[in-house]
Formats: C-alpha cells, structure tokens, sequence
C-alpha cells in the first residue's frame, strides 16, 4: 500500500486519510461511540465532499474510531437551537453518498444503528466486523420516523419485522439477509476494505462510475429517491407530524437513552 497522508478535521471529530488511489474516512468520536453531532456531520460532509473533487481518489472507505462505526444521532444536542453553521442531516450524508459516482464502502465494527445504520445502507459495499450490529431502534423510545432506505436493502416483510421492534442484528444475520457483502475479523476489517477500496481502484474507471450511476439510476426509477424525500410529500404529513408519546419525550429529555429503552423494553423482560 502506498504511503498515506492523515489530514485532521473540525477539532479531530473526523480522520481524513488518502493513498493513492482511495480515501479513508474516520469517525472520530470514540468515547460517544462516534455519535453523529452537528461538527461531525459537516465534517463528513466536508470530507465526502473533498474526496469527490479529488481526481486520484477512486474509491472511498467510511468507517469508525474505536468500538463501534456509530450509534445514531447525538441526543444531547436535541432541543437545542440550531447555530449560524449550515444545517447538515444525516439524510444529507446518505443522499451524497449515493450521488457520488465514486464507489463508498462501509467497514463496520460494533454498533451501525439509527440513522448510522441508515448511512451505511446507503453506501455501495458493506464489509462487517465480527462483532458488527445494525438496526433502527427508534421506536423503542418513541424517536423519530426513519428514513426508508432499508426496504430498499432487505425487503418489505424484514424491514418491518425489524423497525417496528427495534431489533437489533448480528453480522451474521445480516448477512444471511444480503446487507453485508462480507464479514472479517475485527483485527482486519480496515485492511480488508483498504483491499476492496483498491481491487475497484484498479478497474476501468470510467466504467466504474457508470455502472454505480447505471444501478443506482434504476433504483430511482423505481422510486428510491421519492421514498427516502417521503417528509417532503404532503400527502404524508398525517404521518411525520403526527403526536409522539409525551411521557417518553420527556423521559428521553430529562434522563436520555438509557432510561428510554429501560422504560421501553421492562414489559419484555422475563421474570
């Protein structure tokens, strides 16, 4: 492998990392599980961004510092109010993925969940740690709708299966279900993407590009885009602005995560 260059970003939340012919971005939040708050959402936006004008980067790896690739959004910074910087989502991160013509491999280890899980649908190869989890937990403490990217990946019966219980996954199981191209030991996992990253750099690029835009174009031909735009639809606004359970919200603003999914899963556990 040739030598890389390491370029720090927005106070380290973020590792940028180029060799010669890919792109390694890191989340770089650790000790939260690199959660995603408002500075690491620019941050990969600016770094997806940087690897997309970049002519010698032809593949680009996503993937996360520490135990886990994300655990969804930062819950701390919800209700605050919103600061001068431009408003990024992490509906925004998935979409630029997705429009980028060049290949985006997610390297997954520990916890892919929420709108984290979302973001790494939307990525082209998905290659697993052993101990890779993935999921969409929110409706166990009356979170946000999601975005629906995983019919798209697992089909109707599985997605709702899995969001309307919160259940989490195994890298194994998803597998089985087709979202993991491969599962790696977790001492290999960036070496094993780093080799995928570099096998697709080594292809024709120009074809490439054209057959991720040709798959994709297809996809969005069968509506794709209009599914994961549904907040922008009015005939959905029953839905996205209907009533959430006060109780929880309230819970989840005073106490947080851990005494949401408390309080949601008691009636669950065997005596």
């Amino acid at each position: 492998m040739a030598d890389a260059t390491q370029q720090d970003t927005s106070e380290e939340v973020l590792l940028y990392r180029k060799t010669d012919n890919h792109a390694v971005i890191t989340l770089n939040r650790p000790d939260v599980l690199n959660v995603f708050n408002r500075a690491l959402l620019r941050a990969t936006m600016e770094a997806l961004e940087t690897a997309a004008a970049d002519e010698e980067v032809r593949a680009v790896i996503i993937t996360g510092a520490g135990r886990a690739f994300s655990a969804g959004g930062d819950l701390t910074q919800r209700g605050q109010p919103q600061d001068d910087g431009p408003q990024i989502g992490q509906q925004d991160i998935g979409l630029k993925i997705w429009g980028m013509p060049k290949p985006v491999i997610a390297a997954v280890r520990g916890h892919a969940v929420g709108g984290a899980c979302e973001i790494v649908m939307m990525t082209d190869i998905i290659i697993a740690a052993e101990d890779a989890q993935f999921g969409e937990p929110q409706i166990r403490h009356g979170g946000g709708l999601p975005a629906l990217v995983m019919p798209w990946n697992l089909g109707i019966r599985r997605t709702k299966a899995l969001i309307l219980t919160g259940e989490i996954i195994d890298a194994q199981t998803a597998e089985r279900y087709g979202l993991v191209h491969k599962i790696v030991p977790n001492d290999r996992l960036l070496e094993e993407a780093e080799a995928l990253a570099e096998r697709i750099a080594a292809m024709p690029e120009k074809t490439v590009r054209s057959d991720k835009l040709l798959i994709n174009r297809v996809f969005e031909l069968l509506g794709f885009l209009d599914s994961i735009r549904y907040r922008d639809n009015p005939a959905f606004a029953d839905i996205t602005q209907g009533p959430q359970d006060p109780a929880l919200r309230k819970l989840l603003d005073e106490q947080g995560w851990e005494a949401f999914i408390k309080r949601r899963d008691e009636p669950f556990k065997q005596s």
